[in-house]
């Protein structure tokens, strides 16, 4: 009989899991005389959800279409097929197999996946305990957290502009500052905050006194900055809603505050009331002093105090018909628009705010949190462009102010980091919007996964072959799309590689 093995690892650290598992299922294997022909692997994925697990869903995937070489699937135990809060998603997807004549063994298992009462009941229950243990797990880490929080630790996040994350082992003595992408690798070291270079921390001492004593604007201030040549901590031009976050963010007065959103269980992102958060006030030093934060703090809430609630809602309401959407950065960026954290504190919400004038963006509001880590992932997805063409010899220039890729001074590249929207069927799709007005020779469109947590593969578009410059793209699209469609971006890196002549000789 011939089988395909299915192995999981919830972290990094878990070394040996995937080889352990794949052990004890070699073993169960060649007891029944089965052969083993495919593996599947997600390593260091989550259970949760099926979201980043790219070895399940090829699984899947394989057996839908019915391409797949086996009858059987091996997978450790129930909790390794995953944690899946919803007891009906795992049987979901068993019954995908079944129904496409491939059924599940689980090896460790006390029972045999047969079908029968005993078998379906020990299931049910086993999946509610695999989903339980994480619901305690992520308890306990929250109350961990929260206790590190109040001691004063940073949990997360980057440090943000005149600021730095230093590495502290357990009795407080500094071991040396984190970089971009680095992190603790001893449990028990832990990461505060401090001030970063001179000129950076005058830069934001700089945004306070000219928001404060000289009484200009966001607006204002973000040109200024942009005129001097000044880039933010990831590299980009200043805009209003960045300086916005600089002048409202406790961290410049030392004030270390957390849980303002949560995330648990990969279910659902949401906005925490202030009374949910956790705090440690004083907990770093201070870059910026207090009478002036609280001074921006008062000019900030006045500017919207001013202001009657209809007011307020009506010049959301201009907003929307000029933009056609709303969101928190395009509330930040409009100069004719209160700030997002205004309407925040005046109606509690921003959803709040947008149920007043009747604005429904889509059936939840995921999108919000979602684009602005896509925003984030933009300039680390340029830099993972530019170490590969790099690695493969080719030469990279970068346009500071468009994103624009040259490379090897012959074409250049234009970087799209595209969200999937889930359809009410379950289908993904995603929405390709192509730069004209820079016209590069190729556009990288990064497809997000189902949860937008992870790339799920990469569309290499030369601009000479695509005709819209929007393009509505679906999971699978025909040889003419589906051609410029890699699982990595290893193509663009050999394309842009460079050897010599002796070498190749």
């Amino acid at each position: 009989m011939r089988a395909a093995e299915y192995v999981r690892m919830s972290t990094e650290h878990q070394k040996y899991s995937t080889e352990n598992q794949s052990d004890a299922i070699r073993r169960y294997a060649e007891q029944r005389r089965m052969e083993i022909v495919r593996t599947y692997e997600d390593s260091g994925r989550s259970g949760l959800n099926i979201d980043g697990r790219a070895g399940l869903q090829s699984l899947l995937a394989d057996v839908r279409s019915g391409s797949a070489d086996f009858s059987v699937i091996l997978v450790y135990d129930i909790s390794r097929w995953g944690r899946f809060q919803d007891s009906d998603e795992p049987a979901a997807y068993e019954y995908a197999c079944r129904a496409a004549g491939v059924r599940v063994a689980y090896c460790a298992e006390q029972f045999e996946n047969d079908g029968s009462i005993g078998s379906d009941v020990q299931k049910v229950v086993k999946r509610r305990m695999a989903a339980e243990y994480s619901r305690e797990l992520s308890v306990k880490v929250f109350i961990g957290q929260s206790r590190l929080i109040g001691l004063g630790y940073r949990q997360g996040g980057s440090p943000g502009f005149g600021l730095r994350r230093q590495l502290i082992d357990e009795k407080g003595i500094p071991k040396g500052e984190l970089a971009r992408k680095q992190h603790k690798s001893i449990q028990t070291d832990r990461v505060v905050l401090v001030p970063g270079p001179p000129e950076e921390v005058g830069i934001v001492r700089g945004i306070y006194d000219d928001f404060v004593r000289r009484e200009m604007s966001e607006a204002d201030i973000a040109a200024r900055l942009n005129r001097r040549g000044i880039l933010t901590d990831l590299g980009r031009l200043w805009t209003r809603g960045t300086v916005h976050q600089i002048l409202i963010n406790e961290k410049y007065i030392g004030n270390n505050v957390w849980n303002r959103g949560s995330f648990k269980l990969k279910q659902r992102r949401v906005r925490n009331t202030p009374d949910l958060w956790v705090r440690s006030d004083g907990a770093f030093q201070p870059i910026v002093e207090r009478h002036l934060f609280e001074a921006a703090e008062k000019i900030i809430h006045a500017r919207s105090q001013r202001l009657s609630d209809d007011q307020l809602l009506q010049a959301l309401r201009a907003l929307l018909a000029s933009k056609g959407w709303l969101s928190g950065l395009i509330i930040d960026e409009a100069p004719e628009a209160p700030s997002s954290s205004a309407y925040q504190s005046r109606f509690g919400s921003l959803l709040r705010a947008y149920q007043l004038i009747g604005y429904s963006p889509e059936r939840d509001y995921r999108y919000l949190e979602i684009n602005r880590s896509l925003r984030h992932l933009h300039p680390d997805v340029v830099a993972e462009v530019i170490d590969g063409i790099e690695r493969a010899g080719g030469q990279v220039s970068r346009d500071s102010l468009s994103d624009l890729l040259l490379i090897n001074d012959e074409f250049t590249v234009s970087v799209a980091v595209v969200r999937c929207r889930e359809t009410p069927s379950g289908s993904m799709r995603w929405m390709i919007r192509l730069d004209r007005s820079l016209f590069p020779d190729v556009t990288i469109a990064v497809r997000m996964n189902r949860g937008n947590t992870a790339a799920r593969d990469y569309l290499i578009l030369p601009t000479i072959d695509m005709e819209n410059a929007v393009m509505r793209v679906a999971e699978y699209n025909g040889i003419s799309l589906d051609a410029y469609m890699f699982d990595s971006l290893e193509p663009l890196f050999e394309m842009a590689g460079r050897v010599s002549l002796k070498e190749v000789a």
